[in-house]
C-alpha cells in the first residue's frame, strides 16, 4: 500500500505515516482515544507550558454533529466516517505570567504529531483538516480569545479506498515529499 521511499535511514513508523480518508464509520474504544490524547501529551513545548488543548467529539453524539457542521463541503464528504472528530486549539499566551508565547503554534503542532504517530501505529486513519470555518469554530466551541484554532482532524478505523466517493479514490495513496535541498539551507537562507 506504501511505496515510500526515503533519500536517508529513518524510523518506518515516520515514513509510513500518511493521511488517508476512507474509514469505516466505526466507534473508537475510550481506550484507544485516550492514548491518542496521552501521546500528544508527551510533546515538547517552550517553558513546558504545553498550550495545546484539543476538542474533541466521539460519533452518534450531538458534538460530532457541531464537528461536521463546521466543515467545508469536501471535507463533509468523507469526515463524518471518523470515529472521532476535534478541533486543535492553542492557548497563545503562557499562563504563568501571560507574556505572548511565540512558539504556541510550533509547540501544538508537536502534539498533534505525536498524535497522529500513535494512530499510525494502531493502524488508524488520523487525517487533519484546514478546510473548516474557524470563526464558526470559536463560536461553537466557546473558544476563548486566549486562544488561537489551529486546525481539525477526524480519526477512525481504516476502510477499503472503495469506500470512498469516486471523486476521493483517487487521491487515496500516500503522498510525496519535497526534496532536502528545497527546504534545508546550511548557512543562510536560499530561495
Amino acid at each position: 500500500m506504501n511505496e515510500r521511499k526515503s533519500d536517508h535511514p529513518i524510523n518506518p513508523l515516520i515514513l509510513n505515516r500518511w493521511s488517508p480518508r476512507a474509514m469505516t464509520g466505526d466507534a473508537l474504544p475510550e481506550e484507544v482515544i485516550l492514548s491518542l490524547f496521552e501521546a500528544a501529551r508527551w510533546a515538547p513545548s517552550s517553558y513546558n507550558a504545553q498550550p495545546w488543548r484539543f476538542i474533541y467529539a466521539k460519533r452518534n453524539t450531538a458534538a460530532f454533529q457541531t464537528m461536521i457542521d463546521l466543515m467545508v463541503d469536501f471535507n463533509k464528504l468523507w469526515a463524518p466516517k471518523a470515529g472521532l472528530l476535534g478541533v486543535i486549539i492553542a492557548r497563545k499566551t503562557f499562563q504563568h505570567n501571560n507574556n505572548p508565547s511565540r512558539t504556541h503554534a510550533f509547540d501544538t503542532g508537536a502534539a498533534w504529531e505525536n498524535l497522529a504517530l500513535e494512530g499510525n501505529s494502531r493502524g488508524l486513519v488520523v487525517h487533519g483538516m484546514e478546510g473548516f470555518d474557524y470563526e464558526k469554530a470559536k463560536s461553537a466551541l466557546q473558544i476563548p480569545p486566549e486562544y488561537e484554532v489551529l486546525a481539525m482532524f477526524a480519526v477512525g478505523k481504516r476502510a477499503p479506498k472503495e469506500s470512498l466517493p469516486p471523486e476521493l479514490r483517487e487521491k487515496e495513496v500516500p503522498s510525496p515529499r519535497k526534496k532536502l535541498e528545497e527546504f534545508v539551507m546550511e548557512g543562510h537562507f536560499r530561495g
